[in-house]
């Protein structure tokens, strides 16, 4: 055991971990391999459900970036002394965290045009286009549920993040004369953002995942995202499994790409917040000398690791 625990000790720890990976992935083939998936089936319909990315990729984006507006005016409700404001954002946090995300999306996707419906034959001098403006398509319907709920788990990282930034920052603002505005976006928000960008990275990798709720609501084959373009081939091939090996193989992919672009991300907002590790130590000797107080002070150079 010695001998294997030494032999270890000299291979590096990214080699181990390739290692561990190339095993799991070998196991992973042969189960695929016994299981008799049909190949050129998926080989013949990957490209198909591929195409689905691009309405992923946007759903997610029109999410995001919902999300991130209604996150930082919920933010600055949560941290206002106006009630009103302080009442709306605590509304609007705990409804759309209180009930579950698929709920959300029938209805926007379905209670809406019901609203328009019932307002123009109740109230005649609201016009008619009204059930037309409210009657939104799948993947509209989608994106704004997606946006409304991220916002409300992402109000509380937002919050965090304004309130990480310390009260020298908003005094300083304020004493050079600067407004709330002002002193927001200026001051606080840079700030801020450092703590809040790689937490919101991780709701964006989240949302991507959760757009295949969209194909619930009945998303067109045209404009269906992965997990929808899967599911029409695999049921019209009887094909199911193959089908959604596929959708898991892209949504893994999709997610190990920007979880990379995360992480470059994060090491770039982190500069010059990293202390830099290392560099000689210095150590003082306090002894009897003709200075002031008849005291000297010495500097004795020392290594890295406080040895002399």
């Amino acid at each position: 055991m010695d001998r294997i625990a030494l032999a270890s000790a000299r291979v590096p720890f990214p080699v181990k971990v390739g290692l561990v990976w190339f095993g799991v992935f070998l196991v992973i083939a042969f189960f695929f391999w016994i299981s008799g998936f049909d190949t050129t089936w998926m080989r013949e319909k990957a490209g198909y459900i591929a195409g689905g990315l691009r309405y992923t990729i946007l759903i997610s984006l029109g999410g995001i970036g919902l999300a991130i507006v209604l996150a930082l005016i919920g933010a600055l409700g949560r941290l206002s002394r106006n009630p009103v404001a302080y009442g709306i954002s605590g509304f609007y946090t705990s409804f759309f965290r209180g009930t579950p995300l698929i709920v959300q999306m029938f209805l926007w996707y379905l209670a809406l045009p019901q609203i328009g419906i019932n307002l123009v034959s109740r109230y005649e001098w609201i016009s008619p286009q009204l059930k037309d403006v409210l009657t939104l398509e799948a993947a509209v319907a989608g994106t704004l549920a997606l946006g409304f709920n991220y916002g409300a788990y992402m109000t509380e990282i937002f919050r965090a993040g304004i309130q990480s930034v310390g009260h020298g920052q908003s005094e300083a603002a304020d004493a050079l004369g600067m407004t709330y505005a002002q002193k927001m976006r200026r001051v606080v928000l840079p700030q801020a953002f450092r703590v809040i960008i790689p937490p919101t990275g991780n709701e964006f990798i989240a949302m991507m995942k959760d757009t295949a709720l969209v194909s619930f609501l009945g998303v067109t084959a045209t404009s269906a995202e992965i997990f929808r373009r899967g599911q029409l081939v695999g049921k019209a091939s009887f094909k199911n499994l193959e089908a959604y090996v596929l959708v898991a193989a892209l949504y893994w992919l999709l997610t190990a790409i920007f979880t990379f672009f995360q992480r470059r991300l994060e090491q770039r907002m982190s500069k010059g917040y990293v202390r830099a590790a290392g560099g000689p130590r210095r150590r003082w000797l306090v002894g009897a000398g003709r200075g002031p107080g008849g005291h000297a002070a010495v500097e004795v150079p020392t290594g890295v690791g406080g040895s002399a």
